[in-house]
């Protein structure tokens, strides 16, 4: 249930325009709602501001359509992370309007278009190869109601193009800085900026690069202000911080 669900409940009680078992239906799934195959958390929302995201990989396609039908029912945006088409195919015969970002393997599903921010949240990558990331990041800010930019390929080999985006990067109230290889791309950020930095390690790289540990340990090491880190490829969890700290 939302705020204004619980208070417009609130309000019939007291005028007597429900009946007591009408009450008790609507605290039924409280709360959560057991569909069998997962207990959706009906709360989150009013709890952290936020409805609950489905991690797809590892799911079934029909247990994430019967989670995407519950939220659904239940007046909230759907928002699924690491997916494939097969799952989009299957939910956009329920729900025609998902969007399949096939780069960074989301679904949404907007039920309830949500306000964007005026401050933007910039999302830099140092390479193409990173884009599966940027576009999870992406999505998923896009998702929790943020304006976000996107400046990719502008990683250290390259520095001088960097510097041809620095007054839009400047201007951004937070950063997802997405680097593999040695990842030494939010250092150089976080001495040019005063917005805070969130990094994001990929595990792209040559050998050495040890699946993303190289560029994780060269983030965590950081001698630059403001950085934080979040676990390897986890765009999410970078976008879901940014948002946090866009809307304040």
């Amino acid at each position: 249930m939302k705020k204004a669900e619980i208070l417009d409940l609130i309000a019939q009680i007291k005028g007597g325009k429900i009946s007591d078992e009408k009450v008790v239906e609507y605290f039924a799934n409280y709360p959560f709602s057991d569909i069998g195959c997962a207990k959706v958390d009906m709360q989150r929302e009013l709890r952290s501001g936020v409805g609950e995201v489905i991690y797809g990989e590892g799911k079934r396609p029909e247990a994430i359509l019967a989670i995407a039908r519950e939220c659904v029912k239940n007046g909230n945006n759907v928002l699924i992370t690491r997916t494939n088409s097969q799952v989009a195919e299957i939910l956009q015969k329920d729900f025609p309007l998902a969007k399949f970002n096939e780069v960074g393997r989301t679904i949404s599903i907007i039920i309830n278009e949500p306000k964007l921010t005026e401050s933007y949240i910039g999302i830099i990558s140092a390479g193409t190869s990173d884009s599966y990331a940027v576009e999870e990041a992406y999505e998923t800010a896009k998702f929790l109601g943020n304006d976000v930019r996107k400046i990719t390929d502008v990683g250290v080999a390259g520095i001088n193009r960097l510097f041809l985006k620095l007054d839009e990067i400047q201007k951004a109230k937070v950063l997802i800085v997405i680097a593999g290889m040695e990842g030494a791309l939010p250092s150089v950020i976080a001495g040019l900026v005063k917005a805070p930095v969130i990094a994001v390690p990929t595990s792209v790289g040559y050998g050495a690069s040890f699946g993303g540990v190289a560029a994780l340990l060269g983030m965590l090491n950081s001698c630059a202000n403001g950085i934080s880190v979040v676990n390897i490829d986890n765009g999410y969890g970078a976008a879901y911080n940014a948002s946090i700290i866009n809307h304040l």
